[in-house]
């Protein structure tokens, strides 16, 4: 099935002589050899089609170079289904249009690239919520129809709603031999009638699926839909004469095998009014996988699961306060009541605690009412395969055999089983899943990185695949068999059966180009592993990345952190956390966290796509858009810090290099600094004036940006005046860094008011740098240095907070430091790291009072804070003051320090304050406070509104001062 050498280059040329744009370049190809599997299979090319001309186009030159074709859409299958040896069409970049939702037939018109997600907000918007679109898989705000049809997708709602083949109406597809045609519930029909050739090739089709099924009734009918979940292999069932030729259902999970899907009309459903969440404990998955009967018996619309590896992980990454409201257990269930009548719902959830309280085998249950608190919950069982990956405990842990399925009523023996089988390879599974339907997504501690570790991958998945089919189960029950467990399908179904898959496909793609290698003609399971074949050598890097973890798992540091990444593709989400900035604004894979850490997997691997090491012109290419703004860090499941990783990496890129101007005009700014106190009113007029654009420009500085003034000694010593000096016992140290001593001092004199006020006795640091501009601009050496004197007159003996005004220096002190000097003074110092809000909130715990406080203000939450100190430091600060209404701009204000202010960047920065700050900011009525405690926000808020001045959270609560500085 794999071109030739000669076709490859033809293929490309064949398409940009079409006029369809095809990327090739190494970081593309890179971001396109990975899903969310533990696979890696090279593309030639990635096209993203923009019509279905283009697809047409392309199919063409696949088809006459006999090139693979792999259609892809989040790019977040755990089976490999989305990846393949030829050309990528991802469908996710431009034809992902909404074009009708229809509430009188209950129907919804897409594109194959509309993320399910926004299909749900666009199906309630339009119908007042009296409709929904059911399907919602944990990935439901990346993934796509498209790749929901593929593999038949279902999500955690899905005991009451079903699969994906339950809610297609209509699908819309391109076959390898250039058909246009409509699968529908009837059978098969030209899309357009009056194309002759599709028309004859729909009435082909047609009689030869029907002749299909004719010849296989008796083992259609017998081995095919047994259980709620039977996911693998091809659903020819749906063809059957008492399913009416059902072509549409047949083809959903066909994994873009037998055509190319471009649009499909999907079916909705009606969206009750009252919810209610039960949470449920026990003391393992057995215990709690014995109580599905009885909780079926309620008609609940989701039954979740999750065990407590999961549990754990969420709050060694996130914070004590990640998971609330989880009853006392080991392993938990989520169950959704619903209906029309909010007391009743109650009345049903107070029975089934009941009836379960019964059964015996419940050790804890409550309702959760509060939405706040159900969201927390259901965002720890939404990124489960990602925190499961890399568990609390230490190790690792792989997909593989996270799909299976049985019977709702036989899970539990099927778990316990599972479990001693686990035992009998010692082996680990962490597990969550839809415990209502029978289907378990179980991670496993499988080494991946050794031939003795494949050894046991090999022999236990089938080993897995021969007991879940005793227990009358299905090898997928929701994933898909792809790359995963095709080669297992012989263990589940007939050579009959087998064959006739064999002729189904061939039957839509006799050119036989439609992603090779899953469901039939299969690719070994344990084939293109990608933690196979990784080269041996140290990696010198700077920061200390996990050693102790990595040397566990058998990598060295650097490849361990960098596949961190398993390609949950969190980062490709529109809404929800922050991350990740550039890929909301470009909406390009390579801008994508995940895009990037792919790029720095192929480094590794030394891989022909990026082969050049740290020297990587395709790996600085990828790391370009990144703002660096730590984000991933706190909402990556996987716990990705691409910062960090940009940091090393161009620490080595640039060695013997020139390096942009502007790693010198702000990542030596604390430098600079001490020279404009001493002349600011010259360096003010000069940048006033004409010449100022030049000399920003000379720095690599945009020149369509406001410079900030630059403030005298003079000014910092006013600010400063009675604090400066360490007064003996003096409580909590103030750190004054660079940015605010240089730019606005009166921040200092308000932060050491307030500290004055709550009765501390105060001591002013000014005389040290956290070294993060260096940091930022991968001049590792000098931030080192930096650090390690900074440290050392921090390290005093002493356990006073040090509260620092700027979060992102804070962040650099709290974090950076430890990692990058690795010494105990660091973690010592790192201890004692506060950021102001977070000071704030522990002095009103302890019985602080400031004075008025506004009733409502508008907060630009730092990237580095949140990623830092949690994601709500600053919402439960003000909450503590008693400010009530908080209008919250989660997410990066757009200028991340030196990366707005770069020329080559505005652009993108200016996008990325679209995404919360500038509407937060128009939704602000002018007498309402905005608080931007990181330098860099206040920037871009001058930048948006000139005429509104922000505030530091110290301004506000200044006795001497308040929010009138804002008005």
């Amino acid at each position: 099935m794999h071109s030739k050498a000669a076709e490859h280059g033809s293929v490309l040329e064949r398409l940009r002589d079409a006029g369809v744009p095809v990327e090739a370049s190494g970081h593309w190809l890179a971001a396109y050899s990975y899903d969310a599997s533990n696979y890696r299979i090279p593309p030639l090319g990635v096209v993203f089609p923009r019509s279905v001309a283009d697809v047409v186009a392309v199919m063409a030159a696949c088809r006459e170079t006999k090139t693979a074709l792999i259609s892809r859409g989040g790019g977040t299958s755990m089976a490999g289904n989305a990846i393949g040896p030829g050309i990528v069409l991802d469908f996710s970049r431009h034809m992902n249009r909404i074009i009708a939702i229809d509430a009188t037939t209950g129907t919804a018109d897409v594109e194959a690239g509309v993320v399910l997600a926004h299909l749900t907000r666009g199906t309630e918007g339009a119908t007042g919520g009296s409709l929904t679109f059911a399907p919602d898989p944990s990935s439901k705000n990346r993934a796509t129809i498209g790749g929901a049809i593929g593999n038949d997708a279902c999500g955690n709602h899905s005991v009451r709603y079903g699969r994906t083949s339950d809610h297609v109406h209509e699908i819309d597809v391109v076959t390898s031999d250039g058909a246009l045609l409509t699968a529908s519930g009837k059978g098969i029909r030209a899309t357009d009638p009056s194309d002759g050739y599709s028309v004859s090739r729909a009435f082909e089709l047609g009689d030869a699926l029907r002749k299909l099924a004719q010849d296989n009734l008796a083992p259609f009918r017998r081995e095919l839909g047994r259980i709620q979940r039977q996911v693998s292999g091809y659903h020819l069932a749906n063809l059957l004469p008492e399913n009416g030729l059902n072509v549409a259902r047949a083809l959903v999970g066909t994994e873009g095998t037998c055509a190319v899907v471009v649009r499909a009309r999907m079916k909705l459903v009606s969206r009750p009014s009252s919810a209610l969440l039960v949470c449920l404990g026990y003391a393992d998955v057995v215990d709690a996988a014995k109580d599905i009967e009885t909780i079926l018996e309620f008609s609940p619309a989701a039954v979740e699961g999750i065990d407590e590896a999961i549990v754990d992980t969420m709050r060694l990454r996130r914070g004590a306060d990640s998971v609330r409201g989880l009853p006392r257990g080991s392993a938990f269930l989520y169950i959704d009541l619903d209906g029309d009548d909010a007391d009743e719902v109650a009345s049903q959830a107070a029975l089934l605690l009941e009836r379960l309280a019964a059964n015996g085998r419940l050790l804890d249950g409550r309702t959760v009412p509060d939405p706040a608190e159900r969201a927390t919950l259901w965002r720890v069982r939404e990124d489960g395969a990602g925190l499961s990956s890399r568990p609390a405990s230490g190790g690792e842990s792989q997909a593989g055999w996270e799909d299976s399925a049985v019977a709702p009523q036989n899970l539990a023996a099927y778990l316990a089983d599972f479990r001693t089988l686990l035992d009998d390879y010692g082996l680990t599974g962490i597990m969550y899943g839809h415990f209502g339907a029978g289907c378990m997504h179980i991670r496993i501690t499988y080494d991946l990185r050794t031939e003795e570790g494949r050894s046991v991958f090999r022999k236990f998945t089938q080993a897995a695949a021969e007991l879940v089919v005793r227990h009358g189960g299905s090898l997928s029950g929701e994933h898909g068999d792809g790359r995963a467990r095709s080669a297992l399908l012989s263990q589940m179904y007939s050579p009959g059966m087998l064959a006739a898959f064999e002729e189904y496909r061939r039957l839509w793609d006799e050119a036989g180009i439609l992603n090779p290698g899953s469901i039939t003609d299969p690719d070994p399971f344990d084939a293109n592993l990608a933690l196979e074949g990784i080269p041996e050598r140290e990696w010198r890097t700077h920061f200390e990345l996990r050693p102790v973890e990595a040397a566990a798992a058998g990598a060295d540091p650097w490849v361990h952190a960098v596949q961190a990444c398993i390609g949950v593709g969190r980062c490709r989400s529109d809404s929800g956390g922050v991350m990740c900035p550039s890929f909301r604004a470009t909406g390009d894979e390579k801008d994508s966290t995940r895009g990037r850490s792919r790029a720095l997997q192929d480094m590794v691997r030394g891989a022909r796509t990026i082969d050049e090491g740290w020297k990587s012109e395709d790996v600085r290419e990828a790391l370009d858009l990144c703002l660096a703004c730590k984000a991933c860090s706190n909402d990556c499941p996987a716990g990705v810090d691409m910062a960090s990783y940009k940091s090393e990496f161009f620490s080595h890129y640039y060695e013997g290099r020139l390096r942009p101007m502007s790693h010198f005009s702000l990542g030596w700014l604390p430098r600079w600094l001490k020279l404009t106190s001493r002349i600011s009113p010259l360096v003010n007029a000069v940048l006033a004036g004409p010449l100022g654009k030049v000399v920003a420009a000379a720095g690599g500085l945009t020149t369509r940006r406001a410079m900030p003034k630059f403030a005298s000694r003079k000014m910092l010593s006013d600010a400063l005046a009675g604090f400066a000096e360490a007064p003996a016992g003096a409580d909590t140290v103030l750190f004054v860094d660079s940015f605010t001593q240089g730019f606005r001092p009166e921040v200092a004199a308000a932060a050491a008011r307030v500290i004055e006020g709550t009765g501390r006795q105060v001591s002013c640091e000014t005389d040290a740098c956290c070294g993060l501009t260096w940091i930022s601009t991968g001049q590792l050496d000098t931030a080192k240095k930096m650090l390690g004197k900074t440290v050392a007159k921090l390290d005093d003996g002493g356990n006073a907070p040090i509260v620092v005004i700027e979060p992102s220096c804070a962040a650099a002190l709290k974090k950076d430091g430890p990692e990058l000097l690795g010494s105990e003074a660091a973690e010592r110092v790192s201890r004692r790291i506060q950021s102001f809000a977070e000071a704030v909130k522990q002095w009103v715990d302890e019985g602080w009072r400031p004075g008025a406080v506004p009733p409502a203000v508008t907060v630009q939450t730092h990237c580095h804070e949140y990623s830092t100190f949690g994601a709500t430091v600053q919402r439960k600060a003000l909450a503590a003051l008693g400010i009530a209404d908080v209008t919250e701009a989660t997410g990066c204000c757009g200028v991340a320090g030196n990366f707005g202010f770069e020329a080559n960047h505005y652009e993108i920065s200016m996008k990325v304050a679209q995404q919360a700050l500038a509407p937060a900011l128009e939704n602000t009525a002018t007498d309402t406070p905005v608080l931007a405690d990181g330098f860099s926000c206040a920037m871009q808020v001058k930048q948006l509104e000139p005429e509104r001045k922000s505030l530091h959270l110290a301004e506000l609560l200044d006795p001497e001062g308040g929010p009138q500085r804002a008005l």
